[in-house]
């Protein structure tokens, strides 16, 4: 099975870029898209119940802001959206979808620029990857599970084009950087380094900016990351760069679950 996961930075600016056309042909099982920024009653009907599918929305208190979206061909038993801290709730960032044989959960991390660039968000994103690693551990450890979607932080400085420029913007600061090794350190697999440890040039977002995509000066941002009992499925993963519609390009996983 193929579980992909993209930011779409908004779904109905994306939808008049293609996206109905891509997702039809993406060959998936499960798609998690984040940054939504819209309303289940805001998108048109093909992408609230594309035929095949069954679809949940997650939508943030502030209009046109963060959301996520799961597609999966089959339900999930059960699906959870918050962590019980409200501040991180209010803003539509987690589906936790509970399927019989795993778990997928799909997440759109915090930025932690603030509205001023002065990083001054990064304390609220670091609470928040802190209070989702202790979710996650209350889930069973011998289940397979994936937790996918834009972490907005690149893990090492191959992970992004220019580390040494960026090293005090947030997505590439030491705190950020820490806090995701703590992940790693605790069991949690970066499923493209797993296929891929030392390939360079690897990203999943361009700024919109100076032609950065053409000219691939980029950071991966968008991952997958799976437990033990995940990481003896995997047979593949990949970053999907020819997908255009997005600042964000898809990144997928191929599970040969048994």
């Amino acid at each position: 099975m193929r579980v992909i996961s993209w930011n779409v930075n908004g779904l109905r600016a994306c939808h008049k870029k293609g996206f109905v056309d891509w997702f039809r042909q993406c060959d998936a099982d499960i798609v998690g898209l984040q940054e939504v920024r819209a309303k289940p009653e805001q998108l048109p009907e093909e992408l609230r119940s594309p035929a095949g599918w069954h679809c949940h929305i997650v939508s943030a208190q502030r209009p046109g802001y963060s959301g996520v979206a799961l597609y999966s061909k089959t339900p999930p038993l059960d699906m959870s959206t918050t962590l019980g801290v409200e501040r991180f709730d209010a803003e539509g960032r987690l589906q936790i979808a509970e399927f019989a044989d795993y778990v997928i959960v799909n997440c759109y991390f915090p930025n932690g620029k603030g509205k001023l660039r002065d990083n001054s968000r990064v304390p609220f994103k670091l609470d928040f990857y802190r209070a989702l690693f202790e979710r996650l551990r209350e889930l069973p450890a011998n289940k397979p599970i994936l937790v996918m979607g834009d972490f907005n932080t690149a893990h090492h400085a191959i992970d992004l084009a220019r580390p040494k420029q960026n090293r005090k913007v947030s997505g590439f600061m030491p705190e950020e950087c820490d806090e995701f090794s703590r992940w790693v350190d605790a069991g949690w697999t970066d499923c493209f380094r797993h296929f891929y440890p030392e390939l360079e040039g690897q990203y999943s977002w361009w700024s919109q900016r100076s032609g950065a995509r053409e000219r691939n000066v980029g950071w991966r941002i968008d991952y997958v990351l799976g437990n033990a009992a995940a990481m003896q499925n995997m047979t593949s993963a990949a970053i999907h760069t020819e997908v255009m519609g997005s600042d964000h390009c898809p990144v997928s996983i191929d599970w040969a679950l048994r």
